[in-house]
């Protein structure tokens, strides 16, 4: 089938901005049910409502009141008809939305596709040259990243009904998150750069609503708005790009731009230099890269499916999408090529070495997924497009699986510590341990991830991970062979790094002895069907993954090469990323055969897995007979490790070199400007005309006598004036 319709294009992004609108509206209506309760005095749990706390941190440092936060609050009402709307709409929408998409899927399946399909609604911005239209894009890019979204997306959901049911902001939790989804959307369907942006601040904001979402709490309100603030500093980058390609090419539709860039910018050239980096500070923002990457640990204080969705599966990965949909651009400008790899390596490593010693697992978590970004941007920045979207997809079902998981795992501890009225951290897990007798799926589940991630053969992160650094060393020719032998290096470490921190994450939390509590463990149970199912399907996704990409010469080895050779991903996107290729080969010149150190991608593919086995083992043996104490009692870190604890102090170097020195000059130019300045020419002015009126008030006493000096005054100054003026 040469010819290609795609079905109810528009409904796919459609229906969970209805979705939003549906539980915006029941929010509204149940936030004015309160207050019109509170205005009327009725019922005290309505006060407790109105001032919840998170779910994720129960008496933590940043908790709020704990009366109303904890999983059986309610567990004798959980239906009620203020809940039953948005757990049906919440998930259904994105469910929906994830059959339309399916169903696309397996049409274009059947089609030979070679151009995008481009579907126009309307014209949205006709300015002189500038005609931007509201119309979506479909080709096995955006398709692909489709699915990521609504069907990773469903299962978050899914998921969110039985960890968000017992807090007041349901509905509001689910209108965000579908209102997320539409604008997720927006930006990978989007036909140009125009349209993507505004999916770009869309998801913005509803990161910014979601990590505050429990924003009576100061500091979580405070990780809301950093995440917002240094976002706006790569969203500066993606605009000031889109202005040097429309007045380069008169046209911000991918299509156009695409077509027209290799025959208008040199190979190198200044101006696609420009455009190239620039929108890779962009990328950087959105996917936490060095130096931008500060906020997304602090991000964790939303509540952890939203961690699962945006933070790990969806919106960090649209810097990724970026650089892959502008794949063209970035072939034809090798320096901003290497700087993107270098800065996914170095973010890759940076954000590994933290994660070895963090206690809060949340924390572990967050700054793998800053690395593991990394990951995908060297991907992209070596020219593997299809390699670093290959990790995009297999890392959303691992981490994301992760990330309910550890969802699973405080829901659990916050439940015994309610219980027993214990106020210690359900999220450090040096108070966890020997969780696996009391979580058995979620046991189960979560190793599959960590094995997964850690690049063991055969689960999905093997094949992704790993095709990473052999691309990386593959392609180390041209004029920056050097630098690409660093990077492969800079990768390789991290990923062993990778394989240490998940292995200490599952040992501290469900090996060894429990630290819960002799009290607490009474209490420890798994979590319902409605949250472990959306587990199971993760798993599944995590294990077999991997396996629509076995490249050839893994299939070829005799232990390792059972599975069946496809390298399907890599022929799905080639329509996509044929061009960027083309210009790569004509400029660069054709890949190595072997990595800096000799050894084919066969052979690094069986090291990279003993490497990562053997990491496993004896870290798991080594932890194993490690004692560890409770939070409470544990003592502090020291020396070197003490620095990785505290992220080796950039949010200090931060705070000391650009926030304090601009809250300085910013309280400068309010006193001496603003207040003395501006206040004071303001307020001298009516100071005067007061003193003036003060003085003229004084004239009018009411006395004629009074008057009657005046007049004789005037008239004898008057008559002075005239006689010495005729003098």
């Amino acid at each position: 089938m040469d010819h290609f319709e795609p079905t109810l294009l528009w409904a796919i992004a459609l229906l969970p901005l209805i979705g939003f609108v549906v539980n915006g509206t029941l929010s509204l209506l149940a936030a004015r049910r309160r207050q019109a309760l509170l205005l009327t005095g009725a019922g005290h749990a309505v006060r407790a409502d109105a001032h919840s706390g998170p779910t994720d941190a129960h008496a933590g440092p940043t908790a709020g009141p704990p009366a109303v936060t904890h999983a059986d609050d309610h567990a004798t009402h959980p239906a009620s008809a203020g809940r039953m709307i948005p757990t049906l709409v919440g998930p259904g929408v994105v469910m929906l939305a994830f059959v339309i998409a399916l169903i696309n899927f397996i049409r274009m399946l059947g089609a030979d596709l070679h151009d995008p399909v481009i579907e126009t609604y309307w014209q949205w911005l006709p300015v002189g040259s500038l005609i931007v239209d509201a119309a979506f894009q479909l080709d096995q890019l955006s398709m692909l990243m489709t699915l990521i979204i609504t069907g990773v997306g469903s299962l978050i959901h899914i998921f969110s009904i039985g960890y968000m049911r017992e807090d007041p902001g349901y509905a509001r939790y689910f209108a965000y998150l579908n209102l997320f989804v539409f604008f997720m959307l927006v930006l990978v369907l989007g036909s140009s750069y125009a349209l993507m942006f505004v999916g770009w601040e869309g998801v913005g904001l509803c990161s910014y609503l979601l990590i505050g979402f429990w924003f009576r709490d100061r500091d979580k309100a405070d990780a809301g708005k950093k995440a917002f603030i240094v976002n706006r500093i790569g969203d500066v980058g993606f605009l000031i790009a889109m202005f040097l390609i429309f007045s380069n090419l008169g046209s911000l539709d991918f299509v156009t731009v695409m077509t027209a860039a290799p025959a208008t910018f040199a190979f190198g050239g200044g101006v696609i230099t420009a455009i190239t980096l620039f929108l890779f500070l962009g990328a950087a923002g959105k996917s936490a890269q060095i130096p931008l990457h500060v906020w997304l640990p602090d991000a964790m204080a939303g509540p952890t499916p939203v961690s699962a969705l945006i933070h790990a599966a969806t919106m960090v990965t649209a810097g990724v999408y970026l650089v892959a949909r502008s794949s063209v651009l970035f072939a034809l400008a090798p320096l901003s090529s290497i700087t993107v790899a270098g800065i996914g390596a170095l973010t890759a490593l940076f954000a590994a070495t933290i994660a070895l010693v963090q206690n809060d697992i949340k924390k572990v978590l967050a700054y793998s997924t800053v690395s593991q970004l990394g990951y995908m941007f060297v991907g992209v920045g070596v020219g593997a497009y299809a390699a670093g979207v290959f990790h995009l997809m297999t890392h959303a079902f691992f981490k994301a699986l992760l990330f309910l998981g550890a969802g699973a795992v405080i829901h659990a501890m916050h439940h015994a510590y309610h219980a027993t009225h214990s106020h210690a951290d359900a999220q450090d897990m040096r108070n966890m341990g020997g969780l696996h007798r009391y979580l058995k799926k979620t046991w189960i589940f979560m190793w599959v991830a960590t094995l997964a991630i850690s690049g063991v053969w055969p689960f999905a992160g093997f094949f992704s991970k790993d095709e990473i650094i052999w691309q990386t060393a593959a392609r180390a020719v041209g004029p920056f062979e050097p630098w690409f032998r660093v990077f492969w290096i800079m990768a390789f470490a991290a990923a062993l790094m990778t394989a240490f921190y998940m292995t200490r994450l599952m040992i501290m939390t469900f090996h060894g002895e429990n630290r819960t509590g002799e009290k607490e463990r009474k209490h420890l149970h798994d979590v319902p069907a409605v949250m472990w199912a959306p587990l199971a399907v993760l798993a599944v996704l995590s294990f077999f993954g991997g396996w629509i990409n076995v490249p050839a010469p893994i299939a070829s080895m005799p232990v390792l090469g059972w599975l069946p050779s496809s390298e399907w991903l890599h022929h799905w996107l080639e329509p996509v990323i044929a061009q960027a290729d083309h210009v790569f080969e004509a400029n660069v010149g054709e890949l190595a055969h072997a990595t800096p150190v000799g050894g084919g991608e066969a052979f690094w593919a069986a090291t990279s897995f003993l490497f990562a086995t053997a990491v496993i083992a004896i870290t798991a043996y080594i932890l194993m007979k490690r004692k560890y104490a409770p939070a409470d009692k544990a003592l502090p870190l020291r020396g070197f490790a003490n620095v990785l604890y505290n992220k080796w102090y950039v949010d200090e170097l931060y705070d000391a070199t650009i926030v304090r020195p601009i809250v300085a000059v910013s309280n400068g130019l309010w006193r001496f400007v603003d207040k003395g300045l501006i206040d004071g020419t303001v307020n001298g002015i009516g100071y005067a005309s007061r003193a003036f009126g003060w003085v003229g008030s004084r004239l009018q006493t009411g006395q004629l006598n009074t008057y009657a000096f005046a007049t004789v005054l005037g008239a004898l100054l008057l008559l002075a004036l005239v006689v010495l003026g005729g003098n």
